[in-house]
């Protein structure tokens, strides 16, 4: 590694980042569509194999703030080889899998890889380019990320339809394998210089427990009642073992999250819009892939198609919010994603004709996957690079835990809007009620960085 040039460090730091995010979003977004298929080929309702997203989702939400720590404290480096290893053996116990229960148990494991590449591969680029640099380099690795993106739910639905479900894992080995090669020749590690090598074990468990109980609440409340007495009981378990982490970490030596970060108000607010953004955008494309297939009566395929149009944008929005910063505060850039998301949502909502359909989808996933992905380029931009992996897997348990919350809300919404209304006035409700709240946010957001430049004006 010493003999690497600097130039080859920073563009080996990208590359390897951006493989291993592509491979990661092509992977959830793919899976979406392959749910019935994966149904039917075990014998399972659809509800039985959702645990295949779900149990992702909770693997992926309680890993996030472990993974970027790890990196800090332990080395990026090493923490990315490792977590894209994991992701690969994974995706091939997926690919192999003979029944429900191993699938699962495999998709948990890759959840717990794609945990730690995803705050550990920001904080390597972080780290690898300077300051007049950094946000263009990680604009171009979500850029490329997000490709992935937009190609998901194609791939998804012809593989589906096609040779089979199973080959969206097959696919994912070799992506793998390319960021494991290149990161291991190429990337140079780095570490929180000021932490010492031990990670607060008390605030893992703790941070664990509470995000493994909230999720499951979340995922299985609807389906159980959320006045059941097993539903309660998740809620109570996450709302005592978060309030045990925020006591331990206010008291160990070396937390596992410094909650000074929260006095840092940029980065809430950055971690607030972004955190609101990816709310609308998983709802968005779960109403739309339910109104696609169950009201316009498509197949996954020709619904992967009618995604391409939204899911290109927001593959372009990576580079186009690196652009944006330059010229604006990352606040503002939040605003501004946050009306096209907010207005794109309602817009969407009143939409049929699919002459229009298609091009106010598309401005819809222009400010969504604008709103998300930013949030991740804009919060390295507000803190120290020493701590750029802790800052990113506390943005990105907000972006998945909320999300989650989200969907479910959503899902419950249309089991109690439907008795009384067709399944499309359910979805298009939603998507204003959704769009409403974005604007909302971003008004918020506004007013108070306004606020602030006028008072350090005075």
């Amino acid at each position: 590694m010493g003999r690497r040039s600097p130039k080859a460090a920073r563009i080996g730091s990208l590359v390897a980042a951006a493989v291993a995010l592509f491979g990661i979003q092509l992977d959830f977004f793919a899976l979406n569509l392959a749910i019935p298929g994966i149904a039917d080929e075990f014998g399972v309702t659809a509800s039985a194999a959702q645990w295949t997203l779900s149990g992702y989702m909770l693997a992926l939400g309680c890993c996030f703030i472990i993974g970027g720590r790890l990196g800090d404290v332990f080395g990026r480096r090493g923490a990315l080889l490792a977590g894209t290893a994991i992701f690969a053996a994974a995706s091939v116990w997926c690919a192999l899998a003979q029944g429900l229960g191993p699938l699962v148990a495999a998709r948990i494991v890759q959840g717990v890889g794609a945990g730690i590449v995803f705050p550990v591969s920001v904080a390597v680029v972080s780290n690898a380019f300077p300051d007049e640099t950094r946000a263009r380099a990680l604009g171009a690795v979500f850029g490329i990320a997000n490709i992935g993106t937009a190609l998901g739910p194609f791939v998804g639905g012809g593989l589906t339809e096609g040779p089979g479900w199973r080959w969206i894992f097959w696919l994912l080995a070799p992506l793998s394998a390319l960021a494991l090669f290149v990161s291991a020749l190429y990337v140079p590690d780095s570490r929180d210089a000021s932490a010492p090598r031990q990670l607060d074990v008390l605030g893992c468990c703790a941070i664990v427990c509470a995000l493994a109980a909230l999720t499951l609440a979340v995922e299985r409340g609807s389906a159980w009642g959320w006045d059941h007495a097993r539903t309660l009981t998740l809620f109570t378990v996450a709302a005592v073992a978060g309030v045990l982490f925020l006591l331990r970490e206010r008291h160990t030596r070396h937390p596992l999250v410094d909650l000074r970060l929260f006095r840092n108000a940029p980065y809430v607010m950055v971690t607030g819009m972004g955190a609101v953004a990816n709310m609308g955008f998983v709802v968005t494309v779960f109403l739309t892939t339910l109104y696609l297939q169950g009201v316009r009566g498509l197949s996954p395929l020709m619904a992967g198609v009618v995604f391409l149009a939204p899911a290109l944008l927001t593959a372009l929005s990576g580079p186009l919010g690196a652009r944006l910063g330059r010229h604006m505060r990352p606040t503002a850039v939040m605003v501004l994603a946050g009306a096209i998301a907010g207005t794109g949502m309602i817009a969407l909502s009143h939409t049929t004709a699919w002459w229009l359909y298609v091009p106010v989808f598309a401005w819809c996933g222009l400010g969504l996957g604008l709103g998300w992905t930013y949030s991740s380029v804009a919060t390295q931009q507000v803190v120290d690079p020493a701590r750029a992996g802790e800052a990113s897997g506390v943005l990105l348990t907000f972006l998945i835990t909320l999300g989650g919350i989200a969907l479910a809300s959503a899902a419950a919404a249309i089991a109690a809007l439907t008795p009384e209304r067709a399944p499309e006035e359910a979805y298009e409700v939603i998507l204003r009620i959704g769009g409403a709240a974005i604007l909302a946010a971003s008004v918020l957001v506004m007013a108070v960085s306004h606020r602030r430049a006028r008072s350090a004006a005075e």
